[in-house]
């Protein structure tokens, strides 16, 4: 298996040193686990022969661009940006622009394409994402959506795996990603990795999802947000709480899952168990005393709601 890791000036050089560490422990590892799994090959991909990181380490390109087709996948490293804005102006960038129009032509021609954190904006931008689904940065979600709204995208899962490609979330998403792909080469080196580097595979976003980091400048969605976290303890009619920002149902639910991805209720349930989350750790209170002041009448609805984000 050949995979090419496209990187561009200013990406984060944990994202490429950390797929690069995993598949080529695993390529160390094969022979002893068994000789007749394929061989790994990555290679680093640049505009440049010389890749600047964002900490100011110097990658050395092993391939450029015009090589991207001869790969049997090609992941695209994570831009180094941390706003939308900014990852927009970097999507701008001629260097970018080249990248993009070169993994257009390589998922064109039937590479396996695939993408971590801001990387996904690239793929995104070439519109072979269009139709399917996809993950990003959690906290880039609504941007996200706002600019590829042809894209299913999902911010519960780690690593989302499409028949256009396989996308995980932020930097330490680069991780999981390497080992989502080394599971289709071999679940079982992909296990012995895992192990050998104590780096288990995450299933989910969720946990790690703070809602007020989500970023976003919809302003019925903000005052939504404000409605539930002053009135958390109370039930939360939908509908009044509407009417109590000015706003209707309709439009309250339209713009709530367009920036979030999340029905109304869901967002309260996330802002319940953000909160509650935050009791947890800063009182000695339990769940089911803590579940009253968050909007439940009993622990147990709470609890599960617990397991299901963390």
């Amino acid at each position: 298996m050949r995979i090419g890791l496209a990187a561009v000036d200013g990406c984060i050089g944990i994202g490429v040193m950390s797929v690069l560490d995993v598949l080529q422990t695993a390529d160390a590892l094969r022979a002893r686990l068994d000789p007749a799994i394929p061989a790994i090959d990555v290679r680093v991909v640049g505009v440049t022969s010389r890749v600047a990181t964002s900490s100011g380490m110097v990658l050395v390109a092993d391939a450029g661009l015009g090589d991207l087709p001869s790969f049997d996948v090609v992941v695209v490293c994570a831009l180094g940006t941390f706003t939308t804005d900014d990852t927009v102006a970097a999507l701008a960038r001629p260097d970018v622009r080249s990248l993009v129009g070169a993994v257009t032509d390589a998922g064109a021609r039937g590479v396996r394409l695939a993408a971590a954190c801001t990387g996904a904006f690239v793929l995104a931008e070439t519109g072979l994402l269009d139709g399917g689904r996809a993950t990003t940065s959690w906290w880039l979600g609504a941007g996200f959506r706002t600019r590829y709204p042809r894209v299913d995208l999902d911010l519960d899962a780690m690593v989302v795996t499409d028949r256009r490609a396989m996308t995980a979330g932020a930097a330490f998403g680069h991780i999981d990603l390497a080992l989502a792909l080394l599971r289709r080469h071999s679940p079982a080196l992909a296990d012995l990795t895992s192990r050998m580097m104590l780096a288990d595979q995450r299933p989910a976003q969720s946990a790690y999802i703070a809602i007020g980091h989500l970023e976003h400048d919809d302003p019925i969605v903000r005052a939504f947000e404000d409605h539930v976290r002053a009135h958390l303890g109370a039930p939360m009619d939908i509908a009044a709480a509407a009417r109590a920002i000015g706003t209707s149902r309709r439009t309250l639910e339209r713009r709530v899952q367009r920036m979030l991805g999340l029905s109304p209720l869901g967002l309260v349930q996330r802002l319940r168990v953000e909160r509650a989350a935050h009791l947890q750790a800063t009182t000695g209170d339990g769940v089911d005393q803590i579940a009253p002041r968050v909007g439940f009448a009993n622990g147990s609805t709470l609890r599960a709601l617990l397991r299901r984000y963390r």
